[in-house]
């Protein structure tokens, strides 16, 4: 079956604008036109857009959504379970900050007293539940759940004080790596810095720190198209940048 611009758009739920936009981004392509001129789309595209629409969901940019689609593993049963994995655990992160208002109102009418942590604990679970939404299913296979379930309690664990200077210090990683990849050398001294800032970074998260993971995660960003695209949002290039600046770090005379 074919759908025209007006068809597709009714049956997803979406402008016709939206389709000819992401028409121009190179996104979602028709397969082919009508002798009117008119856009004509097929089940393939109708599949793709629903992939599209899925990972704009779960707040993917449309940068990041086409490298994964347009990589040659892509697997859109896998994406599939990993789509529904994404929204329990949204499912959850909503349930927490619901929980965590209900308490709050609770609290405002005098019927309960609530802990400093009490206050803050839905935004760690929205900080874990957003981490395991986007990267949750590589990092569990790549590292295991045990260190995976580790470094979740322990952002649990975070004090208002460890949310503050983690905030701090994302900003200082940031503008440290901007600097890094302008001056292009990833042996070079704002490197060596931007390393150890990110090292500084991991171990808010990681209950135990080695050189070894420091280098595989580096490697990931490089290999996974979505933290290729966060970092190279950054910076462009800076996936690969940091990959090679981390190695210089942990392997110093070897890469």
């Amino acid at each position: 079956m074919e759908y025209t611009v007006k068809a597709l758009a009714d049956l997803a739920g979406v402008s016709g604008r939206t389709l000819r936009y992401y028409d121009q981004r190179g996104l979602l392509k028709p397969s082919g036109y009508n002798s009117g001129g008119y856009r004509l789309y097929t089940r393939v595209e109708v599949e793709r857009l629903r992939q599209i629409l899925f990972y704009r969901e779960l707040g993917l940019e449309l940068s990041e959504i086409a490298k994964i689609l347009d990589d040659a593993s892509f697997d859109s049963a896998a994406a599939l379970e990993s789509h529904l994995t994404a929204l329990k655990v949204k499912r959850a992160q909503i349930d927490a900050l619901i929980k965590n208002v209900s308490q709050s109102i609770r609290e405002q009418k005098g019927e309960i007293t609530m802990t400093d942590a009490e206050k803050f604990e839905g935004f760690k679970d929205k900080m874990i539940a957003e981490n395991e939404q986007k990267y949750g299913n590589e990092i569990r296979g790549k590292y295991g759940d045990e260190v995976v379930s580790a470094a979740n309690a322990k952002v649990k664990g975070m004090t208002k004080a460890d949310q503050t200077e983690l905030e701090q210090l994302t900003e200082e990683l940031n503008t440290a790596l901007k600097a890094a990849v302008r001056q292009g050398d990833p042996a070079g001294e704002l490197a060596v810095k931007a390393c150890e800032l990110h090292k500084r970074w991991l171990c808010f998260f990681w209950a135990e720190y080695t050189p070894e993971a420091h280098m595989g995660v580096a490697q990931m960003y490089v290999d996974d198209p979505r933290f290729a695209a966060h970092y190279d949002g950054i910076a462009p290039g800076l996936a690969v940048f940091l990959r090679d600046a981390i190695c210089a770090y942990c392997t110093p005379g070897v890469c």
